[in-house]
């Protein structure tokens, strides 16, 4: 089981630093399965063409992330994490701000063995 905790902590953190790279939109569509949902603004976006199209303007590189806790079920099939993040943005007069926030999320691996994230 350590080894599926250690496979899903470094998902995580590549997720994390894809998302500072390259930008959020590229990171969440890479790391997303077919039939994940995000709950943003008290809102449930499903499926990974809902969430295509509301992170199609999401370039920002301010969002940085990493797991303070990890477990997989002991079927090695799903996996859950949290822990803390921080955003970094500019705000209309281009003042830089900063956000932060604990987040969570549940894996599936997926046939080819990798793990992408079903919530978020």
């Amino acid at each position: 089981m350590e080894i599926w905790k250690n496979e899903v902590t470094q998902t995580e953190l590549d997720f994390s630093k894809m998302a500072q790279k390259e930008g959020m939109n590229k990171a969440f569509l890479t790391y997303v399965a077919d039939n994940a949902v995000l709950l943003r603004n008290d809102s449930l976006i499903k499926g990974r063409s809902a969430i295509a199209d509301f992170m199609k303007n999401s370039t920002s590189k301010g969002l940085k992330w990493s797991p303070d806790f990890v477990d997989v079920a002991s079927s090695g099939d799903l996996a859950y994490t949290y822990g803390k993040y921080t955003y970094t943005y500019q705000d209309s007069t281009g003042a830089e701000k900063m956000s932060s926030g604990i987040f969570h999320t549940v894996w599936k691996r997926q046939k080819d063995g990798s793990w992408k994230f079903v919530w978020d």
